[in-house]
């Protein structure tokens, strides 16, 4: 088998197109998530704790050797933190969702089981009984 060919198959088989679309998904999602917490909900959050923008916070380490600023963004990895946690939350809620929505298959009830050999003849001998004159 050729490697064209076996990377044909690799590529075609349902996992692979399936992960990719929950990749591009995935990614869409993540926009959408990091829009909400950093235009919605972190705004409502500075205002809360003073007016204080996340993505300001940093810690001054100096200049660089071309005279810039050296900064640490502790309020940018607050931000993602939250957006983490946000997007954990919701795909937790989605997951809960589509579990509640799968229904288990039905269990058919066990056939009952055969008499036994005993009751078969218990029968037999209540027929004979019943059908003498």
């Amino acid at each position: 088998m050729s490697v064209a060919s076996e990377f044909k198959e690799f590529a075609v088989k349902g996992n692979v197109v399936d992960l990719a679309v929950g990749v591009i998904i995935g990614a869409a999602f993540g926009k959408i998530v990091s829009s909400l917490v950093g235009d919605v909900i972190m705004p409502i959050l500075g205002k809360l704790i003073g007016g204080v923008s996340f993505a300001e916070l940093t810690f001054s380490l100096g200049n660089g050797p071309n005279g810039a600023p050296v900064l640490i963004k502790y309020g940018s990895f607050i931000q993602s933190i939250f957006d983490f946690l946000i997007v954990a939350f919701v795909i937790f809620l989605a997951i809960r969702a589509i579990n509640k929505l799968k229904k288990p298959a039905p269990v058919a009830p066990p056939a009952p089981a055969p008499p036994s050999r005993q009751e078969v003849l218990l029968e037999e001998i209540r027929d004979a009984l019943r059908a003498r004159p």
